[in-house]
């Protein structure tokens, strides 16, 4: 493994200084993954030089939270407020523009290094008890390029707390395939309900997939801007897929364990550089889960609970 060092300044030369912190690089044959020691992202995974996922600058933190890992919530809390045992606990509000409490506690945390190999990286950030989750807990994080050259993303809560905790894990990758236009571009995911959503993006039902929201037989993504938390999922040996195809044959395909029975599909239009990004986001619970109850778990003290999902790529008949 190569890891490099964030530094004051560059008046060295050679050195250089990284806005997301110490930079983790996993390689094995032709897959490379920079893994990052704020919020333990994905900066990038990429095949043969084939980015596979949305990228940024060293001097950026991730646009769009991409590539960020969410602990204890994934997505938002309304309003941050939630009740425990009848108490109300309130949460920073970190969207400011939809009174949200938004992608967990840790986006803004360094992660230590717990393990590292030539093709595996484990980090770990603690949870300490604050205003609006008072518990103490440990997110730890494992990525790992597999035989296959696919890379594998273990997320585990450690509650180290002396009461029940409650949580939701989750993640936020970007796919990408390459330069590929993205009138060129196809995503299906495999998933029979949506959540229907009020403008602040909370749902308050759910409802059949149709029209943009129905990715079940593929979506062109050019003329797409959707935010939506899909459910309903289809599971084969464990795993429900999403792919974003090209028409080249070559595709990008995240994966998730039944234990993330949500996944929130984001196209955006705002990216940088991009005339559109697509998020296909891995989640055990959807917005507001702590207080609907949908997805909510809770980890006992002492206990712990992993999630998995990885990322595939099929390079095509000529790759």
């Amino acid at each position: 493994m190569t890891s490099s060092y964030p530094r004051e300044s560059n008046s060295e030369p050679g050195l250089r200084s990284y806005a997301t912190g110490r930079q983790y690089e996993l390689r094995r044959g032709d897959a490379l993954a920079v893994v990052t020691e704020l919020a333990a992202g994905l900066r990038s995974f990429s095949r043969g030089g084939t980015l596979l996922t949305e990228t940024y600058g060293d001097d950026q933190i991730a646009p769009g939270a991409a590539g960020i890992t969410l602990a204890p919530w994934a997505n938002r809390v309304e309003d941050g407020k939630w009740f425990l045992n009848g108490k109300k606990q309130q949460l920073d509000i970190t969207e400011v523009a939809r009174n949200n409490a938004s992608h967990g506690l840790l986006r803004n945390s360094a992660y230590a290094l717990v393990d590292e190999s030539e093709h595996s990286v484990t980090l770990e950030a603690t949870i300490f008890p604050q205003h609006g989750y008072p518990f103490l807990a440990r997110h730890r994080v494992q990525y790992q390029l597999g035989d296959d050259l696919g890379l594998v993303v273990r997320q585990t809560l450690l509650n180290d707390a002396k009461e029940p905790a409650p949580f939701v894990l989750g993640a936020h990758p970007y796919l990408r395939l390459g330069d590929t236009p993205v009138e060129d571009l196809v995503l299906t995911v495999a998933a029979d309900t949506r959540l229907v959503a009020d403008e602040r993006l909370i749902p308050r039902s759910t409802a059949a997939v149709q029209g943009e929201t129905d990715f079940r037989a593929g979506q062109n993504i050019a003329a797409l801007a959707v935010d939506v938390a899909l459910t309903g999922l289809h599971f084969e040996a464990g795993k429900a897929r999403h792919t974003l195809a090209g028409k080249d044959g070559r595709n990008v395909s995240l994966w998730q364990d039944e234990a993330c029975q949500y996944v929130h599909v984001f196209v955006s239009t705002e990216y940088p550089g991009r005339s559109r990004a697509v998020a296909v986001e891995p989640m055990t619970g959807p917005a507001n889960a702590f207080n609907s109850g949908d997805g909510l778990r809770w980890l006992n003290p002492g206990e712990s609970f992993t999630i998995e999902w990885g990322i595939d790529y099929t390079p095509g008949s000529e790759g």
